[in-house]
């Protein structure tokens, strides 16, 4: 049996993340009906994460620490994780505060340097 490739280029998945937009406070009614969507999300996506762009979430408070530990614990049980876009810097501390560590778009990952950045070279070092 053969078979005759087809002309051009092959058709790519491309592994994009779903994108969840999170607007305003959310009541905490809300909060098991975004859970689903980042299930859903998740199982109709093959990156496995769920970008949660946040810049719109509105002023930092235990309600949305809440919330994104619980959206992070739906995507973790539904083998994936969420990452977050935009998120302002008080939440980004509050989330510290509180324990719980997300990976933000933009940032480098850990021992991983920014780039563009440089060593500085002290005068009297040694050559590399």
């Amino acid at each position: 049996m053969s078979y005759r490739p087809r002309p051009g280029l092959p058709v790519v998945d491309a592994m994009t993340p779903a994108v969840l937009v999170l607007a305003g406070p959310v009541t905490p009614g809300e909060v098991t009906g975004l859970c689903a969507v980042v299930r859903a999300r998740l199982e109709g996506c093959r990156s496995r994460v769920v970008v949660c762009d946040v810049g719109g979430l509105g002023p930092p408070g235990l309600g949305a620490v809440d919330l994104l530990a619980r959206l992070q614990l739906t995507a973790r049980r539904a083998g994936g994780r969420i990452r977050l876009r935009d998120p302002d810097p008080a939440l980004h501390a509050l989330l510290d505060l509180v324990g719980l560590r997300f990976e933000v778009e933009g940032q480098p990952e850990e021992r991983e340097p920014a780039l563009g950045v440089e060593e500085a070279v002290e005068p009297g070092d040694p050559p590399p």
